[in-house]
């Protein structure tokens, strides 16, 4: 997989994918990220990118030709199934659409918003998907971008040492993940649960499960309530005539 980040300050993305994972699965040839410095394709040689509002008030918005400049030279070498958008008012990220874009992607633009945004033009003409990662707002795009490319690639095959590991996080089949142990059994006085030292895999398959509907239950109502209603059973039976 291949990500290519636009954004008015690529500085501030060197580091999340220079550690860790991320940067494993760069070594392993198994994704590559690219950060695009949007100033590259200004409008003058003063290095605009921007410019204010039509219609009055604060902030500034970025210009159209920036963009689709940009985003034009990258589709030249390249065919991409998403042209992401990171803006508050895009559709909530979560699990769901990370392992989508994992599975039916090979190449995906990422454009960081900035200032009060984009031209709504570009919006309306090149952006494929609008994602944001909460409600609420930053200075700028770029740690969301971050963040919805970690969760994307951490997904791939052979990006994780092991292969199930993501298929037990949290959200993937609805639920919070249960509680974790590690060495020693005993901490503090407080001791491992007994099952998960028994070596009884379907017993402590049932023991997890549970747990983890407890706590999604009781931390997040929202996602329970989801959980519930997706179960077969959960669904009223047709009526027979």
């Amino acid at each position: 997989m291949r990500i290519d980040i636009i954004s008015c300050v690529p500085n501030l993305l060197d580091s999340p994918f220079s550690h860790s994972i991320l940067q494993r699965a760069n070594d392993k040839s198994l994704s590559e990220v690219h950060v695009h410095d949007l100033r590259k394709y200004a409008v003058d040689k003063h290095g605009h990118i921007d410019d204010y509002a039509y219609g009055h008030g604060a902030g500034m918005v970025i210009m159209c030709d920036p963009i689709f400049n940009c985003i034009n030279d990258l589709k030249k070498e390249r065919e991409y199934q998403e042209v992401i958008y990171m803006t508050p008012d895009g559709e909530v990220f979560n699990q769901q659409i990370a392992n989508h874009l994992s599975i039916s992607c090979e190449n995906i633009i990422i454009l960081c918003g900035h200032y009060k945004g984009i031209d709504q033009r570009v919006r309306d003409e090149i952006i494929t998907r609008e994602i944001s990662i909460g409600d609420y707002v930053l200075s700028g795009g770029e740690l969301a971008a971050a963040v919805v490319t970690d969760a994307i690639i951490r997904l791939l095959p052979g990006v994780l040492g092991d292969e199930t590991s993501a298929l037990t996080d949290s959200f993937q089949d609805g639920l919070l993940a249960p509680p974790v142990y590690t060495r020693p059994k005993e901490w503090n006085g407080k001791q491992v649960p007994d099952i998960l030292l028994s070596g009884h895999e379907s017993k402590i398959d049932e023991w997890r499960l549970e747990e983890s509907m407890s706590r999604t239950k009781e931390r997040r109502p929202d996602l329970w309530n989801n959980y519930i209603n997706s179960q077969p059973e959960a669904k009223p039976k047709k009526k027979r005539k």
